[in-house]
């Protein structure tokens, strides 16, 4: 049986850090479209006018999900990753039994990004820069969970 490390090495920090910085952004931008649903003033600089072929009139839905699903679900995973806290609903979902619960929903993340990303391209029908680097940042996510020492490091006590 492998020895479970107790100190937090960078690939986890830089694991932790990865989680925070695209809650920060999804929050922001979350909830800048839901106080401002039609597009005006509301910082981002996108007219409703981008939603003609999309299935929402305004930006008030995909706010909402922007600020939970990849704003306020990542920066709870960062308290996790940070705090390796067990959790009995977290291991109940847990896809990886060897390994602590909170990797799993790391992995969750990293897809609902580029899902998320892949979703907004169709419908929008238009590729920008912002897309290919949170695309590239969701890709990030995924392997960041996979280097070794976030692995060891998340060995499962349980």
């Amino acid at each position: 049986m492998q020895k479970i490390s107790k100190k937090r090495p960078a690939s986890v920090k830089v694991l932790i850090f990865l989680h925070v910085f695209l809650a920060v952004g999804a929050i922001y931008g979350g909830i800048a479209f839901i106080l401002s649903p039609t597009g005006e003033d509301n910082y981002m600089d996108l007219p409703v006018s981008y939603l003609e072929n999309d299935v929402f009139s305004n930006f008030l839905i995909p706010g909402i999900l922007l600020f939970t699903v990849l704003g306020v679900f990542p920066l709870v995973i960062a308290y996790y990753l940070f705090s390796k806290r067990h959790s009995k609903f977290g291991e109940a979902l847990n896809v990886f039994k060897d390994k602590h619960w909170i990797l799993g929903f790391s992995l969750y993340i990293g897809f609902a990004l580029i899902i998320w990303i892949t979703v907004q391209v169709y419908l929008l029908q238009v590729v920008i820069g912002l897309h290919l680097f949170y695309m590239a940042y969701g890709l990030l996510l995924l392997i960041a969970k996979l280097w070794p020492n976030v692995q060891r490091y998340y060995l499962n006590p349980y």
